[in-house]
């Protein structure tokens, strides 16, 4: 499989062993039941995650699918994944990597009663495919939620409450990584079309998980244990990470260690809480990060609390983690990590706080709509010296009075707040602090939950926030740039049949194949798929009328799949026959569909991978440079805003030869900058068929031009 450049250095840098000095093609087994298997989704031989994690990590990687479907991890289970061929090749492969998805079936009622031999039989998996090489790297993979309501079959009570914990403890015991599946998909069930397997969509996430996995760059380990600044007192099971508890001078310390170590050694400091819906700090620990605590309790933040906070921060980095740390904080934590973080604006990597206290009259003062709470209140007034109530007007010791400060540091944001808080209320917490920060210029991102009060804080859906950390602290993977197939199968496609991505990408190859020199080659996502032409599998064309009248006299092939991303298209170009019609012309309209799960900054890195694809296979062809059409009805809308900083991040590519770059906004808005409706869907992405006519006549008024 050829790679560009780019990728594969990308690829490269972000491996762990990838090669070894005989060029050694690592062996990854994925060792499961019926979701690894891809039962129930279409073209399974190509679309489980295993095969997904084989195209994600190309030719350095030989990746099997050991999947049976139905099977038990009990060997007293009613169809033991022991008695399979499958079982039986898989530790004849001798893998490098194992990953094993087990547990599921194992939450039947009939084989619910063995389930006090879970452990035992975990532990004997684990041991024979150590048996078969010593040096394998075996990783856990946390089962998935049911979404079914029945209790005699597989029941999420028992996958939630039993199976996760025995595996926690199973990684624990064997100091084994651990993978939470399970939290991963929380708020997804529409993934599940029988509420229990994964369609295809589902293991994309299982498959960019993994290869995230796979790649991580480790780094060294921390040296907490042979310090002697640091009393310990106890290690423990955190959910399957050693938790040590200790003290340094007398205050009560914890720190979690990850299985492995990332590179940079990037750590979180919590405030707070601790251990409270841990679903964020266990997945950052699956990525390499430290999970540290020190105790700041009934301090609210002041003098004594933040430098607290300076000690430990430089004993910590002292042993060896980043010098920029995430900071964490729940409810009166806000008030810690604000106050900590404009102290040392230069040590702070970025801020997520959850439901926090940024104001101490509204609590614990209860000055506004809150109740607040007097006991705390009259620790909070001894902690800043307020000797009366009517002192209070001249405190300015809250977050929400440095917000100039904040803004100034500019390190990121994240807010997850519920919305009917009548502890910490928003409009006087987390609403008030955002309308002062962006009126400032500043950026922060928040969370609002409907219908929730003060608890439950996090998600139970952790990724949004986790991303976020990540991004921050730069250990994001951006998919973007990295060539994948599409893993898609709808019948709202507009494919005939529904027949899913493979077979659109089949049916676009033979076209490239067998219609002779081509004029034109249109490629994109659903909008461009909207043209229609000569696709044999798409039914829906609301363009063909606008392609009948101005591609009458071209010989062209639409190349558009519904669904696509940058990185589906780079991988169609990669992969493909596109070269062999020797088009004259390429349109390329592609970055819409990555709106959701990337940055613009991301977007854009990856439209220009696309291109790139195009212009190393196809170098002959003039381009007409589209990035994403317009997108966002109303002109101040999130997609708008996301729309202008992509066209200004990718304009300078018209620079490039044969490429010419179009920014068509001004043909499809109206006086007020909005998109017409008469062009445009209420989704503000799909073109009618008046607009189809619009963005025809613009590609064959510049092939005149440029011919």
């Amino acid at each position: 499989m050829k790679r560009s450049i780019f990728c594969v250095l990308l690829v490269f840098m972000g491996s762990f062993n990838v090669l070894n000095a005989q060029n050694k093609v690592l062996k990854i087994a994925c060792v499961g039941n019926s979701i690894t298997y891809g039962a129930g989704m279409a073209n399974r031989e190509k679309n489980a995650y295993p095969a997904q994690l084989q195209n994600l990590l190309g030719d350095n990687y030989d990746v099997q699918n050991f999947g049976v479907n139905g099977r038990t991890l009990l060997k007293k289970g009613d169809y033991p994944y022991w008695e399979t061929e499958a079982y039986e090749n898989a530790l004849a492969f001798t893998p490098d990597i194992v990953y094993v998805k087990l547990g599921t079936n194992d939450s039947k009622l009939q084989n619910r009663v063995h389930l006090e031999e879970f452990e035992s039989d975990y532990n004997d998996l684990i041991s024979n495919f150590k048996e078969k090489n010593k040096d394998v790297r075996i990783v856990l993979l946390l089962p998935v939620p049911s979404f079914l309501k029945d209790t005699t079959s597989i029941w999420n009570p028992v996958i939630k409450d039993k199976i996760i914990p025995k595996t926690q403890k199973i990684g624990y015991s064997n100091n084994l990584e651990v993978i939470d599946l399970y939290h991963l998909f929380m708020g997804k069930s529409g993934l599940f079309p029988d509420k229990i397997h994964p369609s295809s969509l589902g293991a994309t996430v299982i498959a960019k998980r993994l290869y995230e996995n796979v790649i991580l760059k480790e780094g060294e380990k921390l040296k907490i244990l042979n310090s002697k600044k640091i009393a310990i007192n106890n290690v423990s099971n955190f959910y399957g990470f050693d938790l040590t508890d200790f003290k340094m001078d007398q205050i009560p310390c914890k720190i979690v260690r990850p299985k492995k170590v990332a590179k940079g050694s990037p750590w979180v400091l919590r405030a707070r809480f601790w251990g409270h819906e841990p679903q964020t700090d266990i997945a950052l620990l699956e990525r390499g990060f430290h999970i540290a605590y020190c105790d700041v309790g009934n301090l609210f933040g002041g003098a004594e609390a933040v430098n607290r906070w300076n000690q430990f921060y430089a004993d910590m980095t002292t042993l060896g983690l980043s010098e920029k740390v995430v900071l964490e904080g729940m409810s009166r934590g806000g008030l810690i990590i604000y106050n900590w973080a404009v102290e040392n604006p230069e040590k702070v990597a970025c801020i997520y706080a959850d439901a926090p206290v940024l104001d101490g009259t509204s609590w614990p003062g209860g000055f506004g709509n809150g109740k607040g709470s007097p006991s705390d209140w009259e620790k909070f007034k001894k902690v800043y010296k307020i000797s009366s109530d009517k002192e209070i007007g001249s405190f300015k010791g809250n977050p929400i009075h440095k917000v100039k400060e904040i803004v100034t540091a500019g390190f990121p944001m994240m807010h997850v707040c519920g919305e009917a808080d009548k502890v910490v209320p928003v409009d006087e917490n987390t609403r008030r602090f955002e309308n002062e920060i962006k009126a400032l210029g500043g950026e922060i991102s928040v969370v609002y939950k409907k219908d929730v009060g003060h608890h439950p804080h996090s998600l139970k859906n952790p990724t949004s926030i986790i991303d976020f950390v990540l991004r921050a602290t730069g250990y994001k993977t951006n998919f973007a740039v990295l060539p994948s197939p599409g893993s898609e199968y709808r019948s709202g496609a507009g494919w005939n049949r529904g027949k899913g991505w493979w077979y659109q990408m089949e049916d676009i190859d033979s076209l490239s194949r067998n219609s002779g020199k081509l004029d034109l080659l249109l490629v994109g996502n659903s909008i461009t798929q909207g043209f229609g032409g000569s696709r044999t599998l798409t039914t829906f064309s609301p363009g063909q009328k606008a392609a009948d009248i101005y591609f009458k006299e071209f010989n062209w092939v639409n190349a558009g799949i519904s669904g696509d991303r940058t990185q589906h298209v780079a991988w169609r170009v990669q992969n493909g026959n596109y070269e062999v019609g020797k088009p004259i012309f390429i349109t390329l309209a592609i970055g819409v569909n990555n709106f959701s799960a990337n940055t613009a900054e991301e977007i854009a890195e990856g439209i220009k991978v696309s291109l790139n694809e195009i212009r190393t296979k196809i170098p002959q062809a003039k381009i007409l440079f589209y990035g994403p059409l317009p997108a966002g009805i109303a002109k101040n809308s999130s997609k708008r805003k996301k729309y202008d900083k992509i066209h200004a991040l990718i304009a300078d590519v018209g620079k490039l030869k044969s490429v010419y770059y179009y920014n068509v906004l001004s043909d499809f808005e109206d006086e007020k900058g909005d998109l017409k409706d008469n062009y445009y869907g209420g989704d503000g992405i799909h073109l009618k068929p008046e607009g189809y006519t619009i963005w025809a006549n613009h590609i064959t008024t510049q092939m005149e031009e440029l011919r």
